[in-house]
């Protein structure tokens, strides 16, 4: 089972319900358009590169006041 594949950023979704935010230890949200896994609590989205969460802080992109 996996999400993103129509971008080629294939994740496994089994994967993602153990991961963590870094920072706040709080759930992550999928965002499948983005490609992104993101964080509402530290108002963060982890890029997905070629399948694989960056969980580093330094490259995350921060969210807009729209994406809260």
């Amino acid at each position: 089972m996996t999400a993103g594949r129509d971008s080629g950023r294939d994740v496994d979704m089994r994967l993602l319900e153990l991961l963590a935010c870094p920072l706040t230890k709080g759930p992550l949200v999928w965002n499948a358009d983005r490609g992104e896994l993101v964080s509402k609590a530290a108002r963060l989205a982890y890029p997905v590169r070629d399948g694989i969460p960056i969980m580093l802080s330094s490259e995350a992109r921060a969210l807009s006041d729209d994406e809260s």
